[in-house]
C-alpha cells in the first residue's frame, strides 16, 4: 500500500485537534473526505496501534502511551484518529501527553493482519507455533484479555518471560499458560513518523 507515511501524520493531526479544543474551539486538521480522496485506502476497516514514544538522550525512547484495536470495525482514517488521542490522553499507565510532550514524541502506527486462532496441545506446542519478533499475541482467558505487539519481543525476547508479563497483563497469574488460555497471534507493519 503506497502512501502509508500518512499514518502518522494523521495521528499527530488527532492529537493536535485535541490540545486546540482545550478551552477554545479548535483548529480542524483532519479532514476526512479530502485524506480518502486522495488515500483511498483510508476507508478500509482495518485495526491499528498508535504507540507514542518518548525520545531518549543515550538510551533510545520510552514508552508514553499505546492505544489500539485488535479486530477492524471502522475505517482506518477512524481507527488511527481515534486511538492517537487515547494514546496521548486516555492511556491509564500515564498522565495525559502536555503539549511540551508532543514535540518529544516519535509516534508510530502498526497496522495489523488478522488474528488467527492458535490451537496447541502443550506449552512447548504453542512454543513452535509462535515466531518472536513477528508474531504479536492476544490472550484470552475468562473475563480476562491481554495483548503484546510483535515489537514487545524487543524487550521481553524469551517465550517464558513475555508470556508471564503477558498473562500479568492481563490480571491473571504469571504461569497462565498452564491454564491453556486461548490465543491468538497476528502480525503488524510498522510505519514511524518521518
Amino acid at each position: 500500500m503506497e502512501g502509508l507515511n500518512i499514518l502518522p501524520k494523521i495521528a499527530k493531526m488527532a492529537i493536535l485537534e485535541e490540545f486546540g479544543r482545550e478551552g477554545k474551539v479548535g483548529e480542524k486538521l483532519i479532514h476526512p473526505h479530502r485524506l480518502i480522496r486522495e488515500y483511498p485506502f483510508l476507508a478500509e476497516k482495518r485495526a491499528t496501534f498508535v504507540t507514542l514514544n518518548l525520545k531518549g538522550k543515550g538510551k533510545g525512547s520510552s514508552l508514553r502511551g499505546c492505544i489500539g484495536s485488535i479486530i477492524p470495525y471502522r475505517p482506518l482514517i477512524e481507527d488511527v484518529v481515534e486511538n492517537a488521542k487515547g494514546a496521548a490522553f486516555r492511556d491509564p499507565r500515564f498522565p495525559p501527553l502536555s503539549r511540551y510532550e508532543l514535540e518529544q514524541v516519535e509516534i508510530e502506527v502498526s497496522l495489523l493482519t488478522i488474528p488467527k486462532k492458535i490451537d496447541y496441545q502443550s506449552i512447548e506446542d504453542l512454543k513452535a507455533k509462535i515466531t518472536p519478533f513477528k508474531d504479536g499475541v492476544l490472550l484470552q482467558l475468562g473475563n480476562h484479555t491481554a495483548t503484546f505487539l510483535p515489537s514487545v519481543w524487543e524487550q521481553l525476547p524469551r517465550f517464558d518471560l513475555f508470556f508471564s508479563h503477558l498473562c500479568l497483563k492481563g490480571g491473571l497469574p504469571a504461569e497462565c499458560l498452564h491454564l491453556h488460555p486461548t490465543i491468538y497471534i497476528y502480525q503488524t507493519l510498522v510505519i514511524k513518523e518521518n
